[in-house]
Formats: C-alpha cells, sequence, structure tokens
C-alpha cells in the first residue's frame, strides 16, 4: 500500500468538510469520506476515485448507494446520538458522477415511529441531482454523542 495521494484524493475539499472518522474495516476500503456540520445539519462527501469507478470510469451504483446509505442515517446519529441499522433503502438513480467529481448527500426525518425513523435524502453533484430515495433505519441503541451531534453540544454546555 502507498502513502501517496491519488489525483483525486489530492483535489480540493469543499471548505467546512472534515475527514469522517472511519477509517477502519468497510469505511477504510470506500474512503476516504468527509463531513461537515451546520447547525445539526450533516452532509457527507467524497471525491470520485478510481477505486470507486466502473467500467464506463463513472462512480459504481453500489458505491453511490453505500454513501447514501451511510449520508442518509446521519440524521438519526447527529439527532439523537443512536447505533442504527439499515431496514430497506430505496434509490433512484437520476445522473451519473464522474471520475473527480465531488459527490455529497444529506437527508431529513420524515417519521420516527417508537425505534423506526423513515428519512428521505439526496446525492447531488456541483448541480446535478445524483440520486434521491427514501430509508428506514431501526435505532438500536445509544452510544456515546459525538461532535457536530446535538448530545455532545448538550453536554459540553452542561
Amino acid at each position: 500500500m502507498s502513502d501517496d495521494l491519488t489525483e483525486a484524493q489530492a483535489g480540493d475539499i469543499p471548505a467546512g468538510f472534515k475527514p469522517l472518522n472511519w477509517t477502519r474495516g468497510f469505511g477504510r476500503q470506500i474512503g476516504p469520506l468527509y463531513e461537515r456540520y451546520e447547525n445539526f445539519d450533516c452532509t457527507l462527501g467524497f471525491r470520485v476515485e478510481e477505486h470507486h469507478t466502473n467500467g464506463m470510469a463513472n462512480c459504481h451504483g453500489g458505491m453511490l448507494m453505500t454513501v447514501a446509505d451511510v449520508a442518509w442515517g446521519r440524521v438519526i446519529s447527529v439527532h439523537k446520538s443512536h447505533f442504527w441499522v439499515t431496514v430497506r433503502l430505496t434509490c433512484d438513480f437520476l445522473s451519473a458522477a464522474k471520475l473527480g467529481d465531488w459527490v455529497e448527500g444529506h437527508s431529513e426525518i420524515v417519521s420516527e415511529e417508537a425505534d423506526i425513523y423513515t428519512v428521505r435524502g439526496k446525492l447531488w453533484s456541483g448541480d446535478r441531482t445524483l440520486m434521491t430515495g427514501t430509508a428506514i433505519y431501526k435505532v438500536i441503541g445509544p452510544r456515546p454523542p459525538r461532535p457536530g451531534e446535538k448530545a455532545y453540544v448538550e453536554a459540553a454546555h452542561a
């Protein structure tokens, strides 16, 4: 494994984004991923690198679905500081992301019933919407709050 940065990794990362602290296991394989918090709102982002692409040099649909799953589920982490698992992920592919594109994802909670959350999300690159969809997540238990989450800020001011 080389420590050299690829051309895509060396590209500009938009202001406010910081590396997502997910460097083990699956996160290491698909990264690097970045996150930006604004007013308890999280946007996930990544630059499409060669290892994310399919045979047409577009970002592989599986990578976009993975980022959608993580980005859209983050809304639960931000608002509840809980672990969650995906029950259902429904994605509509609307446009392709090319090698070197910066891709962002965001979601909002549509409903909450007991420990089940329904969210609506979107992935985009620049002014192009790449994917829209909905997801259902099940909360499986609390975890220590992390920077950017409501409970983390509340604990710091307690």
